[in-house]
C-alpha cells in the first residue's frame, strides 16, 4: 500500500484521539488507564501547530488511520534539536507497514526541522514497538525498571535514540 501523510488540522482531533483512546485498553502503548477527552488534548494539539513540531495523520479512504507527533523533549532550549516520535496506529492497519512508514518518514524529515536526535518512549513490553524501533537502527538508550503500574503489573519504559 501506497501510505501520504499531511499535516494535522483541528477538525482531525477527534479522529486523532479516538485512535489514542483505542490503545488504552491493551496496556502496551500508553500509560493513560482511561480514555482522555477531546477537551484535555486542546492544548496537546496546539503544541504541535508549530512547523518544527508537526503532527502528522495518514488517511484511508477518507478515514485517519494513523498518526505521528514530533514532542519537544525536556521543553529547554538546549535541547530544541531533540525531539520524541510517537506513532499511533488504528487496530485496523497494524501489521501492515504504516508504522515503519511514518518512522521512516520522521527520520528523513527531522533534519528539515533542525532535528538532529529522535527518541522513542515504548514500554518493554510492547515488542511490536520495540522491534520498530530497533529495525530503524535507535538503540536502546534508556532502560527504567518498573515505572510504571498497568493493572498491578510493575512495566519498565525503554528510550530509544537515534542520531539523525
Amino acid at each position: 500500500m501506497q501510505w501520504q501523510y499531511r499535516l494535522a488540522n483541528a477538525a482531525d482531533l477527534p479522529q486523532i484521539v479516538a485512535i489514542y483512546n483505542s490503545t488504552i485498553a491493551s496496556r502496551q502503548v500508553t500509560a493513560d488507564t482511561e480514555p482522555v477527552s477531546l477537551d484535555s488534548r486542546q492544548a496537546w494539539f496546539a503544541a504541535h501547530q508549530r512547523p518544527d513540531r508537526p503532527l502528522w495523520v495518514v488517511e484511508q479512504a477518507g478515514v485517519i488511520v494513523g498518526w505521528l507527533s514530533f514532542s519537544s523533549f525536556y521543553g529547554r532550549p538546549a535541547y530544541q534539536g531533540t525531539a520524541e516520535v510517537s506513532i499511533y496506529l488504528a487496530e485496523s492497519v497494524r501489521g501492515q507497514g504504516l508504522g515503519q512508514f511514518l518512522l521512516q518518514s520522521a527520520i528523513d524529515f527531522a533534519p528539515s526541522i533542525a532535528l538532529h536526535t529522535l527518541l522513542g518512549f515504548v514500554f518493554g513490553h510492547n515488542t511490536p514497538s520495540v522491534k520498530l524501533f530497533e529495525r530503524f537502527g535507535f538503540a536502546r538508550w534508556g532502560h527504567l525498571p518498573c515505572v510504571a503500574e498497568l493493572d498491578g503489573i510493575e512495566r519498565d519504559l525503554l528510550i530509544f535514540g537515534l542520531r539523525v
